[in-house]
């Protein structure tokens, strides 16, 4: 292979080398290469005559993508809630429906100087307290994972947005390393039944934190246990399409002020806040 070519070629060469492995094959390509480049699409565009070189790590790229590798993993970049993100192997890839969890608090949560705890069970890449510690900046956060990996990449995250002091990263399950007073509870938890058929590029995202259990809500019911038992005022979560109809059965016989369910922007059953009665 030679070791420089041109812009307007090697763009020919890899949208080729994907075609029929990935969805949008010369999109990808321009990606892959403006983020080999650090260049924007207006340099890519008006400069089709420039060499590349470093083939060799841009053909790795290309190799790694077309085997469905997720793009985000290549790149190290996710974008989320129009802020941008460090991403690797051992966290979640944010998903755009989970930014309607953050719609949620914001609703739910109207006060937005308010000086509260929140807390989050599973902060994968740490995506989610981070965005409402910049949207409550009064607030502390507990965040909890049972992945190292996970925390070392929402540390990461946290560093940059400059969050150390407000964001507390803990190893743990659910809310066992946490035993202050919890205001908030926020998770976007594993909510797939263990069965459920995936897509060939989710084998490369940690399975922890894609299966709930046998049916799928189990790690979902732990986490309501803990609200009601805890009396942690307010819940915010995110669950599979399908759960609505098992978690309002759940809390059937149990005492609660509210319980509300937002879809997502197709018409699915996306989320749910539970508001526990105060007893002031």
């Amino acid at each position: 292979m030679p070791s420089t070519a041109l812009v307007k070629n090697i763009l020919q060469e890899i949208t080729q080398k994907l075609e029929g492995k990935i969805p949008r094959a010369a999109r990808e390509a321009q990606l892959l290469l403006m983020h080999h480049l650090g260049c924007d699409e207006l340099w890519l565009i008006t400069n089709q005559e420039s060499p590349i070189a470093d083939l060799d790590t841009l053909y790795a790229l290309v190799e790694r993508r077309a085997q469905n590798e997720p793009f985000e993993y290549i790149t190290n970049s996710v974008s989320f809630y129009s802020e941008h993100f460090y991403i690797a192997p051992g966290a979640l890839i944010p998903r755009p429906e989970t930014e309607l969890l953050i719609d949620e608090v914001l609703r739910t949560l109207s006060d937005k100087t308010a000086e509260i705890t929140f807390a989050e069970v599973g902060v994968g890449s740490g995506i989610i307290s981070i965005m409402l510690a910049l949207f409550y900046p009064n607030a502390k956060f507990i965040a909890v994972d049972i992945s190292e990996n996970a925390l070392a990449i929402a540390r990461e995250n946290i560093q940059r947005f400059g969050l150390e002091n407000r964001i507390e990263l803990r190893l743990g399950s659910f809310l066992e390393p946490v035993s202050e007073k919890i205001d908030y509870l926020v998770s976007n938890p594993p909510y797939i039944a263990n069965d459920a058929p995936l897509e060939s590029n989710l084998d490369y995202e940690p399975q922890n934190a894609l299966f709930g259990g046998e049916v799928g809500d189990e790690m979902i019911q732990v986490l309501l246990n803990e609200v009601l038992k805890r009396e942690i005022n307010f819940f915010s979560c995110e669950i599979g399409y399908d759960q609505k109809d098992r978690i309002t059965h759940y809390l059937s016989q149990e005492n609660y002020k509210s319980l509300q369910f937002y879809k997502d922007l197709s018409g699915f059953d996306r989320g749910f806040t539970l508001r526990i009665k105060s007893e002031k």
